[in-house]
């Protein structure tokens, strides 16, 4: 029977990470497309709204799972799960699924687009936690301590390429492979699963041309430089005018409608051109320290569920933060996935707030002084 420590105060330390980071992503926003949102909204201040409305009900969102018993959660998995996978059908559906630019990812709920990949992710690290927590002396066995959630994760991966979207599904694969790890599980396995991983990616990105273009792309962005290569290089050019300490905020150039998705995807490319090497480097240290307080906190949490859990949304937050600075500085083939409470989008900051606040739930019964 697993005892909880005493509860205490949330961990600061996290939550001022977390707020310094949401509020620079809605400056962001706004300095990223006034000028884009003034051409085609007559409204400069079109995306700032909305990302700020998000931010507000995120807070909430945040503050309610932080006095919500995340001990409860283990009572909803199954419905959570059915839900989750339920959404991802549907998202597929002509009519219900909006598609944008050739994929299928949100559904119209009313005037607000829902992105149901983010509450997938959620969906299945509650459901890796719960069940590596309870089956902790399987996780040394393939076929029962592994696979249960490699097959579900799996279903839920091959559902979200059908929209078509390689870097969630990436993500998620890399999440629950974390939380594997964490877990327990032998090494051969890993390594087994690592390299059916990177095969599998290397197969989705040959059966599909448009992939195949962005890793040529990757490999020499300047062969095609109004092409396939044109995300990258635009990037490029905006990190590389910031110099040290940036030429101001609100004063990029890229931003005037030379970089594609710049306050979504590529918003950290107008983060390096406007604050510099020192602006960029402190959005980097803090997810970072994002990453230390998680993975602390999942150390010295003495339940096994909790402990997952909170190694499950670290990995989220951390992996996709990485997949999007890698790929925004070309170390990394173009991909869309936002970057955590920076990028613009209202579904995405609202299920990290929400994971955010789960982690602060757990710190508050971690053993750690």
């Amino acid at each position: 029977m697993t005892i909880r420590q005493k509860k205490k105060s949330p961990d600061f330390v996290l939550f001022f990470t977390v707020m310094s980071l949401l509020c620079l992503g809605v400056v962001m926003v706004f300095s990223a497309s006034e000028y884009s949102t003034l051409v085609n909204y007559n409204d400069s201040f079109y995306f700032f709204k909305r990302q700020a409305v998000w931010a507000i009900i995120g807070l909430i969102a945040m503050r309610i799972m932080m006095k919500y018993d995340y001990w409860r959660l283990k009572h909803y998995i199954l419905p959570i799960v059915i839900i989750a996978f339920l959404l991802l059908v549907l998202v597929l559906i002509p009519g219900i699924g909006r598609e944008v630019n050739g994929a299928r990812r949100w559904i119209a709920v009313g005037p607000v687009p829902f992105a149901p990949a983010e509450f997938v992710k959620l969906s299945i690290i509650i459901f890796t936690a719960f069940g590596l927590a309870q089956q902790k002396d399987r996780v040394k066995t393939f076929t029962k301590g592994v696979l249960p959630y490699l097959i579900i994760m799996s279903l839920a991966a091959g559902l979200i390429l059908m929209q078509p979207d390689l870097g969630t599904a990436m993500s998620l694969a890399g999440i629950v492979f974390v939380m594997i790890f964490a877990a327990g599980a032998r090494i051969v396995h890993l390594s087994s699963l690592a390299t059916a991983g990177l095969a599998a990616v290397g197969l989705a990105i040959a059966m599909e041309p448009y992939r195949l273009r962005r890793f040529l792309a990757f490999l020499d962005p300047w062969a095609d430089p109004q092409g396939s290569g044109f995300h990258t290089i635009q990037g490029l050019y905006a990190i590389g005018s910031g110099g040290l300490f940036g030429v101001g905020l609100g004063q990029s150039k890229q931003k005037f409608l030379y970089l594609p998705e710049n306050h979504t995807d590529f918003i950290f490319a107008i983060i390096g051109e406007e604050l510099g090497f020192i602006g960029a480097s402190l959005v980097i240290m803090l997810f970072i320290l994002f990453i230390w307080r998680g993975l602390k906190i999942a150390v010295t949490s003495t339940d096994p569920f909790a402990s997952l859990l909170a190694t499950g949304i670290t990995a989220w937050v951390g992996i996709q933060s990485m997949i999007n600075i890698g790929v925004v500085t070309g170390s990394l083939p173009v991909t869309g996935i936002p970057l955590p409470f920076i990028s613009f989008g209202g579904t995405s900051l609202l299920f990290s707030m929400i994971g955010v606040g789960i982690l602060l739930n757990i710190s508050q019964f971690t053993s750690a002084r």
